[in-house]
């Protein structure tokens, strides 16, 4: 076939220009699957109940992965659970994040941490506001985790607290303590704190409740009979301190608590941990695992780093009682 000059100049445009067009078309293939690699991770977090140190952990948590570069929205994807205190809810929730193949789970608080490792033991988890892991039989030990499971611990300093009891009231003869029979958490510090007081010759007098509903009764069954309370950080009793303070501040009694939210919902004093900080922690263990860079079975447990006095000088008014300026220096002041 005859083929002019212009006809051919023309054709051999035309094949650059699909060639052109192909390569520009992989090279937008490759842009494609290079946006398509890059992981968005699936992270449920359940929280046992909604009390001020837990809403601090969680908010801790949060920030703790973005201070790492995991930001909702962008790499992550954050399912936000409150169980509200009901072990139907926990279990519920435990089992739609392992159906949703969740990446990683923070489980906030013993209960939840005990519901979420009976429903998986693939999924990585971490924990936080939890008292002691091993006790609870979250882990092998808390030095070698050995399973699924680390996290952070929120156990108390309970010789200090139960020294700055005795250096602010040093006639006290008799500590109570109300806590919740269905946290081994609680049980774990009260017994720790009954060894020590005892030691220190002080005696120690507790009653124990199920639920809020109980908390009352359970204070005016040891009003009379002591003359401080010692609270632990319980779920129970931290979601309901008002309700406990109702009765303890008419009757002149101190509230010496476990941690700091305690003392703002009315309590007098704690020398305890942040629990914000402490779910940065948590928040930062999380990252650790999504970066690949570690397991829960060889991240050791790790305890809180910051600790603080915490005064509620209006209680302390209520009471009539006055903290010593040595105490008072450098602690958080609650007006």
């Amino acid at each position: 076939m005859f083929i002019t000059k212009k006809w051919k100049n023309t054709a051999l445009t035309f094949t650059a220009l699909l060639a052109i067009g192909l390569i520009a078309g992989c090279g937008s293939q490759k842009a494609n699957n290079d946006t398509s690699d890059k992981k968005t991770f699936k992270i449920g977090v359940v929280q046992l109940v909604e009390h001020n140190a837990l809403d601090a952990a969680n908010r801790g948590f949060i920030d703790g992965l973005k201070e790492r570069g995991y930001v909702e929205g962008q790499n992550i994807t954050v399912d936000q659970q409150n169980a509200q205190a009901d072990q139907s809810n926990l279990k519920n929730i435990a089992e739609r994040f392992v159906s949703d193949k969740d990446d990683l789970i923070c489980a906030i608080a013993t209960p939840a941490a005990q519901t979420v490792a009976n429903a998986t033991k693939n999924i990585p988890i971490v924990g936080t506001a939890i008292t002691d892991y091993k006790s609870a039989k979250l882990v092998a030990s808390n030095e070698k985790p050995g399973g699924n499971i680390t996290g952070t611990s929120d156990m108390s300093p309970i010789k200090e607290q139960i020294d700055l009891l005795i250096k602010l009231f040093p006639n006290a003869k008799t500590i109570g303590t109300v806590y919740s029979s269905s946290e081994i958490n609680s049980e774990i510090q009260v017994n720790l704190m009954k060894e020590y007081a005892e030691s220190k010759g002080l005696k120690v007098e507790t009653a124990t409740v199920s639920t809020v509903n109980d908390i009352q009764q359970a204070v005016q069954s040891l009003t009379g009979k002591v003359d401080v309370f010692y609270e632990p950080t319980d779920n129970v009793i931290a979601s309901a301190m008002p309700t406990l303070t109702s009765i303890t501040d008419p009757a002149k009694i101190p509230v010496i608590c476990g941690e700091p939210n305690m003392v703002k919902q009315g309590g007098l004093i704690t020398y305890g941990i942040d629990y914000y900080k402490l779910g940065i922690q948590t928040g930062h263990m999380a990252a650790d695992i999504l970066d690949g860079k570690t397991k829960p079975a060889d991240m050791p447990i790790e305890t809180a780093k910051d600790l603080k006095i915490t005064v509620n000088k209006k209680d302390a008014a209520t009471l009539g009682i006055t903290i010593p300026d040595d105490i008072l220096k450098g602690a958080d002041i609650i007006e």
